[in-house]
């Protein structure tokens, strides 16, 4: 796939920053067909290292808030400022999304979350208690989250527990479970769910790294892991 606001960003700095599988190309391939104006506010959660959130701010003129529990927001301002974004439009923020956020009720036109919504989300009352207040009415949602192709809990694959431990691949299920999940959820709308196309070059991307998550990755991705994970794409709107 072509990703060329993904790649605006040099490699050596993208494997400094990203702690997954490539967050940038998941995240544009995400927007690709996305109705957010620029300017507009958009909440970027579990934004990790603060990349995804660069991109946000530089590459679609949105003013970005990046919203990460584990993340030093001084560190992230500090690699903000390395690229030029102006202060104005971008905002690292401390917070712990599974307990709400710190804003104004529906100050969001818009959230996107990369990699992250699988840990606190699982749950049908986060998006309606403590996720969706925080978005304007009409706002949207686009989430990508790791998942299978089927669920596979109960006959766990020996690729995947090459790495991973069946506690780990709990996070993780396939697109017929969100779907049942969120179509629980009043307030929202499910306008697409579907498998993305970039998971096998985001996973190449990532075990590319030299670091010791994702070394720990490779065994189970060289072992065919790929074959049962995918990256789930979903689209919300709050009605």
């Amino acid at each position: 796939m072509d990703f060329p606001k993904a790649n605006s960003f040099p490699t050596d700095l993208v494997r400094k920053k990203i702690m997954g599988p490539n967050s940038l190309k998941i995240c544009e391939e995400l927007l690709r067909d996305a109705h957010i104006a620029p300017e507009s506010t958009v909440c970027d959660l579990g934004s990790g290292m603060g990349i995804t959130s660069a991109m946000l701010a530089r590459e679609y003129g949105f003013e970005a808030y990046a919203v990460d529990l584990w993340s030093d927001p001084d560190e992230n301002r500090a690699f903000f400022d390395e690229l030029d974004i102006p202060a104005e439009s971008i905002h690292p923020v401390k917070a712990d999304a599974s307990e709400g956020l710190p804003f104004p009720i529906e100050f969001f036109d818009a959230v996107v979350s990369v990699d992250s919504y699988n840990y606190y989300g699982r749950d049908p009352e986060y998006l309606s208690g403590k996720l969706l207040p925080y978005v304007k009415r009409n706002g949207v949602l686009y989430l990508a989250i790791p998942g299978m192709t089927r669920d596979c809990h109960d006959d766990l694959p020996a690729c995947l527990l090459k790495s991973w431990t069946p506690e780990q691949l709990d996070y993780m299920h396939d697109i017929p479970w969100w779907h049942a999940m969120i179509s629980q959820i009043g307030g929202i709308e499910i306008v697409d769910m579907h498998a993305m196309e970039c998971t096998a070059e985001a996973w190449a991307d990532w075990i590319s790294c030299d670091n010791e998550y994702a070394r720990g990755d490779r065994a189970a991705i060289e072992a065919g892991a790929l074959n049962y994970l995918s990256t789930i794409a979903i689209t919300l709107q709050k009605i």
